[in-house]
C-alpha cells in the first residue's frame, strides 16, 4: 500500500501559478507509475498527467499540455505538478494516484480506475 498526500492547492487568479506536491510512503516510489487527476463539483474525475516510475514517459491532457509541467523526485518519494496561466476552468480538486500495475509500451493510464491508491486531494481555485 501506498500513502500519498498533497499539497499546495489555493485560490488563485487567472493566469497565475500554484505548484503541487505529492508526497509518497509506504512503498518505493520509485517503482510506481503515479499522475494527477482532478475533478471538478458535479463532474467525474479526470485526467491530468502521468508519469511512469523513472520519469521517462510523460503524458498530459490536451486540456493542460504547455500549461502545466509533471516532475518527480524520487530520492525524496516527491511528484509535483506545476501550473502556469490557469484557468477557471482549472478549478478541482486535485488528485495524486499511484498505479500498482505498470503502465503498457508507450502509454500511460488515463482512467481512474487505473490508479489504485489516492491522496485526499487538494482544492485548487481560480478566480477570474
Amino acid at each position: 500500500q501506498v500513502q500519498l498526500v498533497e499539497s499546495g492547492g489555493g485560490l488563485v487568479q487567472a493566469g497565475g501559478s500554484l505548484r503541487l506536491s505529492c508526497a509518497a510512503s509506504g512503498r518505493i516510489v520509485s517503482g510506481l507509475d503515479m499522475g494527477w487527476l482532478r475533478q471538478a463539483p458535479g463532474k467525474d474525475r479526470d485526467f491530468v498527467v502521468a508519469i511512469s516510475c523513472s520519469g521517462g514517459r510523460i503524458g498530459y491532457a490536451d486540456s493542460v499540455k504547455g500549461r502545466f509541467t509533471i516532475s518527480r523526485d524520487n530520492a525524496q518519494n516527491m511528484m509535483y505538478l506545476q501550473m502556469i496561466s490557469l484557468k477557471r476552468e482549472d478549478t478541482a480538486v486535485y488528485y495524486c494516484a499511484a498505479a500498482l500495475g505498470t503502465f503498457p509500451p508507450g502509454s500511460y493510464y488515463t482512467d481512474r480506475h487505473q490508479y489504485d491508491n489516492w491522496g485526499q486531494g487538494t482544492q485548487v481555485t481560480v478566480s477570474s
